[in-house]
């Protein structure tokens, strides 16, 4: 995770970067945080598909949300909170299988590297926002 100062909550510029999703191809200035998916959003306002190069996923996007999900069981949640140092973005991903939950852990066991790369792609995400913004951020210690 990572933060940085943007005043009492979750500042107008990180909200307008990070949750602005509208139909039209991702990038700069669509759906920032999925830009390296590329591809083309449809849908919204809230909820929206994005066809990317070899595959598809939901994305929603609320007030403070920005949820992915793809695949049998993942969905990735990106929320803003208020920090007193300034804007917290958080990462979680969760298991959303409706059949077969008990099997995640076990498919997960093949895919080790999942946490690392999950934070490395974080740190990468944190990088983009900052340089855009023109902000300084930071990796908190997680769990």
């Amino acid at each position: 995770m990572r933060q940085h100062p943007a005043g009492a909550g979750p500042d107008h510029r990180e909200a307008g970067l990070l949750l602005r999703v509208r139909p039209g191809p991702v990038g700069r200035g669509n759906c920032f945080a999925l830009a390296e998916h590329g591809g083309t959003l449809t849908g919204g306002p809230g909820r929206f598909v994005l066809a990317a190069p070899g595959h598809t996923m939901t994305v929603e996007v609320g007030p403070d949300l920005l949820a992915a999900q793809g695949g049998w069981w993942w969905r990735g949640e990106y929320r803003l909170a208020p920090d007193p140092a300034g804007t917290l973005l958080v990462h979680q991903v969760r298991n959303v299988a409706e059949s077969l939950r008990w099997g995640v852990p076990l498919a997960n066991g093949f895919f080790r590297q999942l946490r690392p790369r999950t934070r490395d792609g974080l740190a990468v995400l944190l990088d983009r926002v900052g340089a855009e913004l023109g902000c300084p951020v930071r990796l908190l210690d997680g769990h």
